[in-house]
């Protein structure tokens, strides 16, 4: 269960399970955003207003985004290039 406006965990554990190879570009187009909007919203939103659940996962997220994908320092257009493989 996720709190209100944020993508369901359920949700994030399958689209973290399906492989790249098997998205279309539609569905890669649409986890970016979705991923993006919950980003911003998991900001938006401190820590003490969450339910335990969402601030655990949140944590875990906002340690996976800084080491495995450079944190902050990727723009969302690099992400969407990313997710599409338009990256350089």
């Amino acid at each position: 269960m996720s709190d209100a406006g944020r993508k369901d965990f359920s949700t994030k554990a399958k689209e973290e399970a399906t492989p790249d190879s098997m998205k279309s570009t539609q569905d890669k187009v649409k986890e970016t955003v979705t991923d993006t909007t919950d980003r911003v919203t998991r900001g938006a939103q401190g820590d003490d207003s969450k339910s335990a659940p969402q601030e655990a996962f949140d944590k875990t997220q906002r340690a996976h985004d800084n080491e495995a994908h450079g944190g902050a320092t990727n723009s969302v257009g690099d992400k969407v290039k990313n997710a599409l493989g338009m990256n350089n």
